[in-house]
């Protein structure tokens, strides 16, 4: 059999070869043939001889489904979750290990899981099921990207569990693991990796876990190698499923007040013409001055809600001229003067994003991995 030609994927659709880390050993073990079955997937095979080899996430995928049917293996995700652990995502590992707490080693993943695959996301969300005290930790693939894939959906959540406990140090806080599929082994396997917690058929795959576990420190935690781990993702690696409104909204939270925010200052960092950056801008349905109204919004409502600095430093942080130049712009913001604002301490109306931190003036990260949008939300 001829092997079909490799797929044409945009960098959206791609997945790190270290997703197969084991993948080869498990096949032969098996009694199967791991060069043929990733032939017959358009994979190169020299492509795992790295970890940071790229390969289609739909033939990453169908690959699994079919060797699970060939090999007569329906568990062979959750087995290749077992011989796998955090390292196989590379530098932003290495972030998650410093981190102080789960909540902060959550946010890291979040902001940076695309530097693994942009197709998969993981974030933490209200518990579908409507529980108190409970959040989801979320693990979802784009399906724009690539076909639902059971035994790709269960090597990841097999993965985030095991890594999740590896961190925390028990699943005294797990409520359950929830998967979107029918099970593929016999129930008793899902319960000898995940405990008796888990439910099929749900809306979304996620750990549902105690709220108070976000909060459980890490006794490996290191915020200067956090900081140096974050700034190099940020650095050397892009989204490329993120949009330019929130390329340009990210860029201008980490440089502002500390550089040029002019369009064209913003254009030549992103090495793009300012004349395309602003047509990308449009086809989004924003404007330049719309992102940095917003960043400039967001960063003076904190600044002024939850610190005591003058409003003179203030005005210069976020970039204004003057001080009345600031004031103007939260009267058009609040409808009230940023005195006002301030002896409310971000009361009546207004909802200040407190997580939302601004890298260190040092040039560093700062404490907590910002996750921005276009509206500027965490």
């Amino acid at each position: 059999m001829h092997p079909p030609p490799p797929l044409a994927v945009s960098d959206a659709g791609l997945i790190r070869s270290a997703s197969l880390r084991g993948f080869p050993e498990l096949v032969r073990e098996l009694g199967g043939d791991p060069l043929d079955l990733l032939e017959q997937h358009g994979i190169d095979p020299e492509v795992l001889e790295a970890d940071d080899g790229v390969l289609p996430i739909t033939g990453h995928d169908l690959m699994l489904d079919r060797a699970a049917v060939e090999l007569a293996c329906p568990d062979l995700g959750l087995r290749l979750a077992a011989a796998q652990d955090l390292t196989i995502l590379g530098p932003l590992a290495v972030a998650i290990e410093a981190s102080g707490t789960v909540n902060e080693a959550l946010e890291c993943v979040t902001r940076f899981l695309f530097v693994h695959s942009p197709a998969l996301r993981i974030a933490v969300e209200e518990d579908p099921s409507g529980a108190k005290g409970v959040v989801a930790i979320t693990y979802r693939k784009q399906l724009r990207e690539s076909p639902y894939s059971p035994q790709a959906m269960e090597l990841g959540i097999g993965l985030l569990f095991r890594i999740s406990t590896a961190l925390v140090g028990t699943t005294a806080g797990l409520r359950s693991v929830d998967l979107p599929h029918a099970p593929m082994s016999p129930l008793t396997r899902y319960t000898e990796v995940f405990g008796d917690r888990v439910r099929f058929g749900t809306e979304v795959a996620a750990l549902r876990v105690d709220q108070r576990t976000m909060d459980v420190r890490f006794a490996g935690a290191d915020e200067a190698i956090r900081a140096l781990a974050i700034a190099h993702l940020a650095r050397d690696h892009r989204d490329p499923g993120q949009t330019t409104s929130v390329r340009v909204h990210q860029l201008l939270v980490e440089t502002i007040g500390t550089t040029g925010h002019a369009l064209a200052d913003v254009a030549r960092l992103l090495a793009i013409h300012p004349r395309t950056l602003q047509r990308a801008l449009a086809a989004e349905g924003t404007t330049y001055e719309a992102v940095l109204d917003d960043v400039r919004r967001t960063l003076s409502l904190r600044l002024i809600s939850t610190s005591t600095l003058p409003l003179a430093q203030i005005s210069t942080m976020v970039g204004f001229t003057s001080q009345s130049t600031l004031t103007r712009a939260v009267r058009r913001w609040t409808g009230s003067s940023p005195r006002e604002v301030r002896s409310t301490r971000g009361g009546a109306g207004q909802s200040v994003a407190l997580s939302q931190v601004l890298p260190g003036r040092d040039g560093h990260a700062g404490r907590h991995c910002d996750r921005t949008d276009p509206g500027g939300t965490t």
